[in-house]
């Protein structure tokens, strides 16, 4: 009978939660689970280039899937690596573990300069996380990661970590049973939910928003919705939970002018799962009427915009405990009407914003790419202009975009979501935040992720660039030597190719479409109408 060691509990802890999948880079530091990893043979490893890869990967997977992403790298560089990806996670609520190791118990906290020593490497995974702990004896291995996934899994999502010595994932140890819960959702205060129903009810120009935070709530919530005949818009993580097309969605573009005027028309406002993001709420300046506020998290209730009514509960939980005490109601005929031409206001916007050519590419993604299959954008000007806005979104959990506004997360986010879903993903980039994970690309081709990469190539910062501009200042720093992708691609023995126009992107896209893994389309925007990134008023 082969020793049963640390790396096997950890193997069984994270079976126990439901793993299958796992995103990483193994080191000598981590080798023992890696040789558990293998005995085990039923949890998929996937092999990133870089430990931000990995974390960025696994957050994809817990995007896409709503369920716990995993990420394993090793002590001192690998965890520093980690790190952009974790924060990431975070502001992105969104359920990551990272397991990561600690030099040899024997030499822990003797500061001698042992092998990647890092003896601050806890305190620095608690900068991004809400929950990280360290294993002292080998014997508390599961009990440690399932403290940490329950912390992760419970109220609103975070990431967390576990860190474990070396030693003690090769350290025989007594087999044990292993079993876990998913924590159960929260439930409100009965008599919030009596006023903040009482408010709703006595609403004739009421406006739902929603969040990241409705996306395993989508069926209570669009039931709350139609009960209450209101207008509704979302944060871009909340695309979805109403399909784009629901003749009650307005859109996501809170951020544009054209918004404003149906907020101020409102008389009460019902947020379900968001936080108000600083650029979603025009930086906190709009006109917001009486506000129910409903979040599992009740740190981010009041925060941004003071509230009539506070609920803390689960989305979906107390969504179903409003739509049972409303009472009959009729929403205002012309507050209907503002939401129609506020939603057609918001779409004109952002075609004026893309120009001819992007407004057709946008229309080809529309037309050809399946709306229920997940779409990554990153913090690049295409993306930021019409890919969070005009594609549409009919599911939860298939619209993702970089929460934190970092560039480059895009790829590796989408090659896991990909493999979480085993759906088509395209993933939209510009050519300078690729670069910042391209070595990813090696990965979806070794992993067959069913990946388009989009990248709109304009020759550097393209955001960057027009900021400078805006502001009189003359183009520094953002201009880059950028590589021949499609060359690039071929080498990692990936399929690609160039478009200069929307025709010839439409007929890429077709061919992308039809291919097993992953695909690579170059689009050169210099040849394309210039988009603005100045809404107009």
């Amino acid at each position: 009978m082969e020793t049963f060691t640390g790396g096997d509990a950890v193997c069984l802890a994270l079976k126990a939660a439901g793993v299958d999948c796992v995103f990483g880079i193994p080191s000598q530091h981590n080798l023992g689970l890696y040789a558990a990893l293998s005995r085990h043979g039923d949890i998929r490893v996937i092999g990133t280039r870089h430990e931000q890869g990995a974390v960025h990967a696994a957050d994809g997977y817990a995007r896409a899937t709503g369920r716990l992403g995993v990420a394993i790298v090793s002590t001192g560089p690998g965890t520093a690596n980690a790190m952009n990806g974790l924060y990431e996670a975070a502001f992105a609520s969104s359920p990551v573990l990272l397991i990561t190791t600690q030099i040899d118990s024997c030499w822990l906290g003797k500061g001698r300069g042992f092998i990647h020593d890092a003896e601050q490497q806890l305190a620095m995974l608690r900068t991004v996380t809400r929950c990280a702990e360290r294993v002292t004896r080998a014997a508390d291995i599961t009990r440690k990661l399932l403290q940490v996934i329950t912390d992760i899994r419970s109220g609103r999502p975070q990431p967390g970590a576990v860190e474990i010595p070396t030693d003690f994932l090769s350290q025989p140890l007594a087999r044990e049973a292993v079993s876990w819960q998913e924590p159960a959702p929260s439930a409100p205060n009965d008599a919030d939910i009596e006023r903040a129903a009482q408010l709703l009810s006595g609403a004739r120009r009421p406006l739902l928003w929603l969040g990241g935070g409705c996306a395993d709530a989508a069926a209570a919530v669009l039931d709350l919705a139609e009960r209450l005949g209101a207008p509704v818009v979302s944060s871009l993580n909340g695309r979805g939970v109403l399909p784009h097309e629901h003749p009650l969605y307005v859109g996501c573009q809170t951020h544009l002018p054209a918004f404003r005027e149906l907020l101020a028309q409102a008389d009460c406002v019902l947020a379900i799962g968001t936080r108000f993001q600083a650029l979603a709420a025009q930086y906190w300046t709009l006109p917001m009427p009486a506000l129910i506020h409903l979040d599992v998290d009740p740190t981010v209730i009041g925060l941004n915009f003071p509230t009539a009514v506070a609920l803390t509960a689960d989305a979906g939980v107390g969504a179903r405990a409003l739509a049972q005490r409303l009472r009959p109601q009729s929403v205002d005929a012309d507050f209907l009407a503002l939401a129609r031409a506020t939603r057609e206001a918001l779409a004109q916007s952002v075609h004026a914003l893309c120009g001819i050519d992007h407004s057709r590419i946008a229309a080809a993604v529309a037309a050809d790419f399946p709306a229920d299959n997940p779409i990554v954008c990153d913090a690049t000007t295409t993306g930021n202009t019409w890919g969070n806005y005009l594609l549409p979104a009919r599911q939860p959990r298939t619209a993702h975009y970089s929460t934190s506004l970092a560039i480059g997360p895009a790829l590796p986010l989408g090659i896991g979501a990909a493999l979480g879903t085993g759906r088509k993903t395209l993933v939209i980039h510009g050519d300078g935040g690729v670069m910042l994970n391209i070595a990813e690309l090696a990965t979806a081709v070794e992993a067959s992720a069913p990946l388009i990469l989009c990248i709109f190539n304009d020759g550097g910062y393209g955001v960057l660039r027009d900021l400078q501009r805006g502001a009189q200042q003359n183009a520094f720093g953002v201009d880059l030597h950028t590589p021949d992708f499609v060359a690039l691609a071929a080498s990692m023995g990936c399929a690609a190719q160039r478009v200069a126009d929307a025709d010839a992107f439409r007929d890429a896209l077709r061919v992308a479409l039809t291919c097993a893994g992953p695909y690579v389309i170059e689009i050169d925007m210099r040849a394309l109408a210039p988009i603005q990134l100045i809404a107009p008023d």
